[in-house]
């Protein structure tokens, strides 16, 4: 069996020493990189040869690249990078890192060409001055053939034992038995049709009910697939911290059954989460894990390999024993797990290491994407960017004296924006080219700064510096997917600021790729529904399989009563708050036990739980509060006890609308007081005439569809097993209207609760009624 590796991933492996050093790190984006590429290679003459493709072989090794140029008339070859800033700057072991990579690719020349000798150059284009630098030595083939076997030999003991562990890995794969007795109804569906999607190398959607085990049911078969599909990698990406305790545990299960194989499971986190020194910058000078890092890498990387789970707490512990950082060696593990479980944005950014590692390698992956109806919106996060004026304005005050001249200029581009605009928010067609330039000088000085200061900025500043350069990237790839909106906002003494929005609206043709980029990605959700809304949204491909998966639970467990006498809209909630009260009193004194009680807004949740509190005292009540954290939240949980009693407020689309469980006893019962319609706003207004135009379904793209999606997500959460017992009321005269009924779960078997109105029937003539909850 042979082990192939890229040249670069080899030299990072072998020719890294030193410091972890982030100060000069080149900041060019994706497309500045290319196009710096472009334009040296223009500069060259009429034979010059760009991407060479190149591969060469040691003992079982075979190593592979493509350089960036080749002159046959200089016979030199040449090594590309882009950089802004000081050049003198950069650090030493960069710099050795870069040779490393031309003398490989310089063997791998003169092998192919069968050169007796080559002249190599690091060629250093800076992307604001379009200046060269030009670095050339001439070399041997025979120095650069010893220097090629020396790297790969060192490379090769690793990779002999990761071609055994991939062996054990495969062949223990395919002796694999389900973890379980036998599959839950509807799992083994489940399991069958990732296991087809992953073997014709297509995308699955699959609408699968909670509480039927997805997270297993699709782990399993994905590593079913390992040896026959020859995947390098399993990913497994998480919206939500619950989402990746369950995958590590559903690895778990599967690593403790018999004949499991050898795996290894790596959990990534956040860098703020993972840093152990947050006031310190990364380079050695200042944080003493990341002084000598590449250096004690080695001996690190070889403890994390033997351990079959890298979690969170375990990783840390192999960092903090080896004295390097737990944030950076669990990037570097990710070259070395078999499955990788992570947030949405490893994979889905525009920067996400996971993605990036996987092409600059050619790894063949299976992705996993959980709960994949929060995709869209967390793709908009990913791929919008906003600047606040108020930071502007306290960051040029504290801002060094070299960076106040260009930040005053995105401070005058600005305030001509802000004082053309009368209205307190309005859309554009695009963001005007001189804002751009400013913002675009400005990241520039900036970089150029910090490569001359590498104490680096104050927090404030290098945040609002990344905000910046994020806008400019998103300005780049700004089309009609996109909005550009202005929002005003009154300060005290009459004086008023603004936020510049570069909105995306359909994430489409940024996950699109990303999703037929791996061997197969399955999207999997309780709530998938209708799933034309999801493929626009998300650009699934035109081949992607859709699956709804049948409910092992029957009518019989779950009452479901829609309130068709009580209107939620704001104008009528004042009128809602007593009806209310009494429907969730009589329930409880029908059947005492745990509720969850969910409202459109904290404050209509407070309404609600203040006069609960007046007429009925003996009731148990706790509310989920603003800003809540982690410790925080697993309070509010803790108290659904198995022999508890009592109610629980909280907002819909909220921590504990979805990826909570609470079996059995612990929840009987939900009480849905919206239909979780978003806000009704000058924004959500702009996206509706958006879609409209895009999909010609502008409300129910907006408004309709994410908001019901938060309903069935919340009503999930009462059960969560073939035993459960338990009653959802949806509280609100427009779950009657059959456009809504649709798009609830088939399996529900739907009863009202009393007779509507004359007020309520008034309000649905001509169809589906929409006064959006206004949010406070």
């Amino acid at each position: 069996m042979s082990y192939s590796i890229a040249v670069r991933a080899l030299c990072e492996f072998t020719a890294k020493v030193g410091d972890l050093d982030l100060r000069f790190t080149p900041s060019p984006t994706a497309l500045e990189g290319i196009v710096g590429h472009r334009t040296v290679a223009s500069r060259r003459s009429e034979g010059y040869q760009s991407e060479v493709a190149l591969e060469g072989h040691y003992q079982s090794l075979t190593v592979k690249g493509r350089a960036d140029g080749y002159d046959p008339a200089q016979n030199c070859l040449e090594e590309v990078k882009t950089y802004r800033g000081d050049l003198s700057k950069q650090p030493a072991n960069h710099r050795q890192l870069h040779w490393a990579q031309a003398k490989i690719y310089g063997w791998l020349m003169c092998s192919k060409l069968q050169l007796e000798q080559i002249n190599l150059a690091l060629v250093y284009f800076d992307i604001v001055s379009e200046k060269e630098t030009c670095l050339v030595e001439s070399h041997s083939a025979g120095e650069l053939q010893q220097f090629f076997e020396e790297h790969c030999a060192r490379f090769l003991h690793w990779a002999e034992k990761e071609m055994a562990h991939r062996l054990a890995r495969n062949h223990g794969a395919q002796q694999l038995a389900f973890p379980h007795s036998d599959f839950r109804p509807g799992q083994r569906h489940l399991a069958e049709s990732v296991f087809k999607a992953v073997s014709t190398g297509r995308c699955l959607m699959a609408q699968a009910p909670t509480g039927i085990g997805k997270t297993l049911g699709t782990l399993f078969p994905m590593l079913k697939a390992l040896a026959p599909q020859q995947l390098d990698k399993v990913f497994f990406l998480t919206a939500k911290t619950p989402g990746r305790k369950l995958a590590l545990d559903a690895a778990q299960v599967i690593q403790g059954g018999a004949n499991a194989p050898p795996l290894r499971v790596l959990e990534m986190i956040a860098r703020d989460k993972a840093c152990e020194h947050p006031d310190k910058a990364c380079h050695g000078e200042s944080c003493p894990l990341a002084q000598g890092f590449y250096d004690r890498l080695p001996a690190a990387r070889q403890a994390a390999s033997e351990l079959s789970l890298l979690d969170q707490s375990a990783l840390r512990q192999v960092a903090l024993d080896h004295a390097v950082c737990p944030y950076y060696l669990s990037q570097e593990m990710a070259r070395w797990a078999d499955v990788v479980v992570a947030d949405y944005n490893y994979y889905f950014d525009f920067s996400a290491l996971l993605f990036g590692l996987a092409q600059a390698n050619q790894w063949k992956v299976a992705v996993l994407v959980d709960e994949a109806h929060n995709l869209v919106e967390r793709g908009r996060q990913m791929y919008s960017a906003s600047l606040d004026q108020a930071t502007l304005g306290s960051v040029r005050k504290a801002a060094p004296e070299p960076l106040r001249k260009s930040l005053q200029r995105v401070n005058r581009e600005w305030n001509a924006l802000h004082n053309l605009q009368t209205a307190e928010y309005q859309a554009y067609d695009k963001a005007p080219d001189k804002l751009l330039q400013a913002l675009s000088a400005c990241t520039g000085s900036i970089g150029e700064y910090l490569n001359d200061h590498p104490q680096g900025l104050d927090s404030a500043l290098q945040s609002f510096y990344f905000d910046m350069l994020q806008f400019c990237r998103v300005a780049e790839l700004f089309d009609e997917q996109f909005l550009f909106d202005i929002s005003k906002r009154d300060l005290e003494r009459k004086r008023t600021l603004s936020n510049l929005c570069l909105r995306n609206v359909v994430p489409a043709g940024f996950i699109g790729p990303r999703l037929t980029a791996a061997r197969s990605t399955v999207l999997f959700s309780a709530t998938l529904s209708p799933r034309r809304y999801y493929a626009d949204l998300l650009g699934t491909p035109a081949n992607t399989v859709c699956i709804d998966v049948e409910s092992p639970f029957h009518s019989g467990q779950l009452q479901v009563h829609i309130a068709s006498q009580i209107s939620t809209r704001f104008i009528h909630r004042k009128a809602s708050l007593a009806p209310i009260v009494e429907l969730i009193a009589d329930q409880y004194r029908q059947r005492p036990g745990n509720y969850l009680a969910f409202f459109s807004s904290f404050d209509y949740l407070q309404q609600v739980l203040q006069l609960l509190a007046e007429r009925y005292p003996q009731i148990n009540l706790w509310s989920q509060s603003r800003g809540m954290g982690e410790a925080q939240r697993q309070q509010f949980l803790d108290q659904f006890t198995e022999h508890g009693e009592g109610i629980g407020f909280a907002v819909l689309g909220g921590a504990f609308g979805e990826g909570i469980d609470l079996p059995g006893a612990r929840l009987i019962g939900a009480f849905i007081a919206t239909l979780g319609l978003a806000q009704f706003n000058p924004v959500n207004e702009q996206m509706k005439l958006r879609m409209a135009a895009i999909f010609g379904a502008g409300y129910d793209y907006t408004y309709l569809y994410p908001g019901l999606q938060k309903v069935v997500q919340a009503a999930g959460r009462v059960i969560r097993t073939q035993e459960d017992q338990g009653v959802v009321m949806l509280i609100d005269d427009r779950f009657a209207e059959p456009r809504v009924r649709q798009l609830l779960p088939r399996w529900w078997s739907i009863g009202h609760s009393g007779p509507q109105s004359p007020q309520v029937q008034a309000f649905q003539i001509g169809g589906l009624s929409h006064t959006p909850e206004k949010q406070f």
